[in-house]
């Protein structure tokens, strides 16, 4: 792969996507893998369902890709398995699927599997993942925490995650198990930090421009901690509710963008600035 090309897209989905009936979000991935010459590999590590791997081999080839496999990763050792890596050089697209991201860091972190995709992802592979496979593409990773429940100090558990993007934290399966408390607490720790709350059946396809496009029936709430004046995390005890002043909040439906260096939100109806995702085809070694 041409060492000019830029940094593939980053796709997390929140989980409970359309798997059955228009798969809009799987469609758009493949489209970008490169479409009827895509080389997709799927990573079901996150989950302990046997089949997992294999249903979303079969969605992939019903979409047209060329070539689709899963790597059958259970333990850390599978993870610096030849085969697997040379499959990972092959691969035009990474889809990391759903289940426990704990599981997922714990058996794939610091491994060459993990260091394969981060590097792949930077040549111009894309990489997308839902659910448990969503939370991971960040540095910072929400391990599990309160649903449910105001922002609060300890309402969130954070681990490593892959480190394919070091702007945003991610929580998925958002709106339907109403984690906005945690991903407010989440973006409070360190207000760098861009908080994206992904919704079922909806993904934020992050380009290599920093911009990201909602794909979906459901929402992307961008949660810009940036500007805040004040924060009591600093100094609250276990369990004590937040006070965080000058949030900046963004709930964005299907064609809505988001600049994530310029913090900036862009309704359905503004394509000035930004084109619509390109349907590109991706040249592996």
């Amino acid at each position: 792969m041409s060492k000019n090309l830029p940094r593939g897209f980053i796709i997390p989905i929140g989980g409970g996507e359309d798997r059955v009936k228009e798969l809009h979000i799987h469609r758009r991935f493949v489209d970008l893998s490169g479409g009827k010459d895509a080389n997709i590999v799927v990573i079901p590590t996150a989950s302990e369902l046997e089949t997992t791997g294999a249903d979303y081999n079969r969605i992939f080839c019903d979409l047209g890709a060329a070539e689709v496999d899963f790597l059958p990763i259970s333990r850390r050792a599978d993870c610096e398995n030849p085969r697997y890596l040379d499959m990972l050089d092959k691969a035009s697209g990474i889809f990391l699927t759903g289940g426990n991201q704990l599981r997922l860091s714990t058996i794939l972190g610091g491994t060459g599997i993990a260091q394969k995709i981060r590097r792949r992802n930077a040549a111009g592979v894309v990489v997308a993942g839902t659910s448990a496979g969503a939370s991971i593409m960040s540095e910072h990773m929400i391990a599990g925490g309160a649903s449910n429940s105001a922002p609060t100090e300890g309402a969130v558990n954070l681990a490593p995650g892959l480190g394919l993007t070091n702007a945003v934290i991610i929580d998925q399966h958002f709106t339907e198990r109403n984690r906005l408390g945690r991903l407010l607490a989440a973006s409070s720790y360190n207000p760098f930090l861009i908080g994206l709350g992904i919704d079922e059946d909806t993904a934020a396809f992050i380009g290599p421009d920093g911009v990201l496009e909602v794909v979906g029936s459901g929402t992307v709430t961008v949660v810009d901690a940036s500007s805040l004046s004040h924060s009591s995390m600093w100094d609250a005890s276990r369990g004590q509710a937040l006070t965080l002043l000058d949030l900046k909040v963004h709930v964005m439906g299907e064609g809505c963008r988001y600049d994530l260096v310029g913090r900036h939100a862009y309704p359905p109806d503004e394509h000035a600035a930004f084109c619509a995702l390109p349907n590109q085809k991706v040249t592996t070694n």
